[in-house]
């Protein structure tokens, strides 16, 4: 389970989210790292911009697929990882530190009430 921290919270599209009041940070899963393999490409919005719980707010490029990354809140984008953008690959190096995607200003936290724990994401993704 060393793979999934418990103090996020995920979602069956392999984002996974944590929340520090009312900020969240979002990236994607070790599991979805394995299965895009090498990672070329991350287009991020730009810091500013409104994401909408369960809609778009990128993509993930790897030699393999194109991935959408879905947003798991409604904010506005407070922060990027610019260093991700010029170094994708760095997202396989630790995804769930200095790999996030965003940092997300909450509108409503209890949109969060629906997520996976990391022991429910661990069940799923062993599954598939």
């Amino acid at each position: 389970m060393s793979e999934y921290p418990d103090d996020l919270k995920y979602l069956d599209s392999h984002e996974y989210v944590r929340l520090d009041d009312d900020i969240a940070t979002i990236g994607i899963t070790q599991f979805a790292i394995n299965q895009l393999g090498d990672i070329v490409f991350i287009d991020l919005p730009e810091v500013g911009t409104t994401v909408d719980k369960g809609g778009d707010f990128g993509t993930v490029e790897s030699v393999k697929a194109v991935e959408t990354l879905v947003s798991p809140v409604t904010g506005t984008v407070v922060e990027r990882n610019e260093p991700l953008i010029d170094d994708p690959e760095a997202v396989s190096d630790d995804p769930y530190g200095e790999g996030w995607f965003l940092k997300v200003r909450v509108d409503d936290p209890g949109e969060l009430n629906n997520t996976l724990t990391a022991e429910q994401y661990s069940a799923l993704v062993e599954g598939e």
